[in-house]
C-alpha cells in the first residue's frame, strides 16, 4: 500500500480490535467514541495532505523498493537536500495542527528510520535483529503506519538510593519467559502519546537509567515493536480534553486532542521476528546515541517547535490589535519576547541543518547540538510564552460568553457591549477562547506539561548538553590570551 489517505487511515484503526480503556469504559471504535473521535480525523487529514494536489509533491517521494508514493517522513536523508526536503514536509504536518500534535505520525517515522540505518548496531550480537529493524522500517513505510512509542517505567518514588532497585520491581516492564516463538513481557509503561490513534506500539529501552546494577538486567533489556491490538496489551487513557464543544468554544481541545494513555503488558508475546534488542544491556544504554535516533527525531521536534513559536506569536499579536494595547511599550516587551524566542528556534533549525553530516551509517545526520540546544530552551520558552498570552489577555481570557450565548437571550447586550475599535463582539470572543485554549483551559495546560517534560527534566538535559559539549577549544582561547605577553609601547 502507498502513501494513506485518510480515510484508509481511519479503516486501519477500525480493522484492528484494541483493548483502549477511559474513564471506566472500553472503546469500541476509536474513530466514533467522544473524545478521541475528533482527534483521529485531525491525523486523518495529515494522511489526506499526501493526496492534495497543493502538498501531494512535498509529503511524498518514490519509494525504493516498492516504486510507490511514500511518506516523506521516511526518507534516508542522503544528502543535505533531502534533509531540507524531509524538514518542509514536517513543516507541513506541524503547522496543521499549529504544534499543538507534538506526536505525528513523522516524529516516530525518522526515529524508526534511523534504526533501522544503523541496523548492523542492532545484529552486534544477534545479526536476526539486523534484518528485523529494516525489515520492519519497510513494512511501515510500504504501509505507512502511525506508531506511538514508550520508553519510562513507572516509579514508586524518587529517592536516589532506590535506583538501583528500580528495575527489580513490579513496576517495570519486563522479560517474565523466553519461549520459540518469541519473548513473554509482563508490566506497565508510560507515556505513550497518541496510542489510542496509532496502529503500532514500539517500546524502546528505558533512557532514564543505565540498567547495570539490576541484579537480572538483562530481562529489561530490549526493543521491540507490535501491533497494538495485540492480545494482553491494554491502553488506559487519561480524560480526554475534548469536550465535545463546538471549535468556537474550544478551539484546540476539539480538534487536537492526541490522548496521552498508560499502557499494561499483561503476557504479550512479542514475536522474534519484532524483536530488535534483547538481553544486551550495554547495546540498550547506547542504542539512542549510537543510531543518531535522537538527532532525526529532534529535527523534527524543532520543526514543530517553529510552527508553535508562528503560532503563539500570531495569536498574540491579534490579541494586542483586537484591544487596542499594541502600543503600549509594556505590551510589545512582551510580544518581542515571543520573537525572539521564534527567531532563536528558527536560527538553531537552520543550523542543524546547515551543518548536518554524514553519520557513520550513510545517513545526513542533523547537527546534534543545536536541537540539543533547541530543545532544552523550549523547556523554558513555552511556559513564558504561554504566561505572556495570560498577561495580555487579562481580564478578557474569563469573561467569556459560549457559541450559544450568542443566539441567546442576551445576545444583543453580548454583540453591543463586547465589540472592540477592530473586532465585532463575535470575533472577539473567538479569539479569546482560543487564547483561553492557549493559556488556561485544561488542553493548554497538557501542552505546558507536555513542553516542558516531553523531552526530559531540564536539570537533566542541562548536565547531558554540558558533558557533550567540547569546551577545550574555546578555554584555549582563553589561556592563548593568558600567555599573550603585551607589546612594548616604549
Amino acid at each position: 500500500m502507498p502513501a494513506r489517505t485518510g480515510r484508509e487511515y481511519l479503516d486501519g484503526l477500525r480493522e484492528q480490535t484494541k483493548e483502549i480503556h477511559i474513564r471506566g469504559q472500553r472503546v469500541e471504535d476509536v474513530t466514533t467514541f467522544p473524545g478521541l473521535a475528533r482527534g483521529a480525523q485531525s491525523v486523518a487529514q495529515l494522511y489526506d495532505m499526501q493526496h492534495d494536489a497543493k502538498f501531494r509533491d512535498e509529503m511524498t517521494y518514490i519509494s525504493p523498493s516498492s516504486g510507490q508514493p511514500v511518506g516523506l517522513s521516511f526518507i534516508n536523508p542522503s544528502n543535505s537536500d533531502e534533509l531540507v526536503q524531509r524538514r518542509v514536509m514536517m513543516s507541513h504536518w506541524a503547522h496543521t495542527s499549529y504544534g499543538m500534535m507534538g506526536r505525528t505520525p513523522d516524529f516516530l517515522n525518522v526515529s524508526i528510520m534511523a534504526m533501522a540505518a544503523a541496523a548492523d548496531y542492532f545484529g552486534q550480537n544477534r545479526p536476526e535483529f539486523k534484518k528485523n529493524i529494516i525489515d520492519y522500517y519497510e513494512y511501515i513505510r510500504e504501509n505507512d503506519l502511525t506508531l506511538t512509542h514508550t520508553l519510562v517505567n513507572l516509579q514508586r518514588n524518587r529517592r536516589p538510593a532506590a535506583s538501583s532497585k528500580f528495575f527489580t520491581t513490579d513496576v517495570a516492564l519486563k522479560v517474565v519467559k523466553e519461549t520459540d516463538a518469541g519473548i513473554i513481557v509482563k508490566g506497565p509503561r508510560v507515556l505513550a502519546t497518541l496510542g489510542p490513534l496509532s496502529d503500532e506500539i514500539a517500546v524502546y529501552p528505558v533512557r532514564n537509567s543505565q540498567l547495570e546494577n539490576a541484579e537480572d538486567a538483562w530481562r529489561y533489556a530490549f526493543a521491540f515493536s507490535i501491533p497494538c491490538g495485540t492480545p494482553g496489551l491494554r491502553f488506559l487513557c487519561r480524560e480526554s480534553f475534548d469536550l465535545g464543544r463546538s471549535n468556537f468554544d474550544h478551539p484546540l481541545g476539539s480538534r487536537f486532542e492526541e490522548m496521552d494513555a498508560m499502557i499494561f503488558m499483561d503476557d504479550v508475546l512479542v514475536p522474534w521476528e519484532r524483536v530488535f534488542l534483547y538481553g544486551d544491556v550495554e547495546l540498550c544504554n547506547e542504542l539512542s546515541g549510537a543510531t543518531h535516533q535522537y538527532a532525526h527525531s529532534g529535527h523534527q521536534v524543532v520543526t514543530k517547535n517553529v510552527a508553535k513559536c508562528e503560532f503563539v506569536l500570531g495569536l498574540a499579536n491579534l490579541m494586542i490589535k483586537t484591544l487596542g494595547s499594541e502600543t503600549n511599550q509594556q505590551v510589545q516587551s512582551l510580544v518581542a519576547e515571543i520573537i525572539e524566542n521564534l527567531e532563536i528556534m528558527k536560527a538553531l533549525l537552520c543550523a542543524a541543518e546547515v551543518n548536518a553530516q554524514i553519520d557513520r551509517w550513510g545517513v545526513m545526520c542533523p547537527d546534534l547540538m543545536p536541537i540539543r540546544v533547541a530543545r532544552n530552551l523550549f523547556i523554558k520558552m513555552y511556559p513564558r510564552m504561554v504566561e505572556i498570552i495570560q498577561l495580555l489577555g487579562s481580564s478578557s481570557l474569563m469573561a467569556l460568553p459560549a457559541e450559544d450565548d450568542f443566539s441567546g437571550p442576551l445576545s444583543q447586550e453580548i454583540n453591543q457591549y463586547l465589540d472592540t475599535d477592530t473586532a465585532t463582539a463575535r470575533e472577539r470572543v473567538q479569539l479569546f477562547h482560543l487564547a483561553w485554549d492557549v493559556a488556561g483551559s485544561a488542553f493548554g495546560s497538557r501542552q505546558v506539561i507536555y513542553e516542558r517534560y516531553f523531552q526530559g527534566d531540564w536539570m537533566r538535559n542541562a548536565s547531558i548538553l554540558y558533558d557533550a559539549f567540547d569546551a577545550e577549544p574555546v578555554m584555549q582561547q582563553v589561556r592563548d590570551f593568558l600567555a599573550r605577553s603585551v607589546p612594548d609601547q616604549s
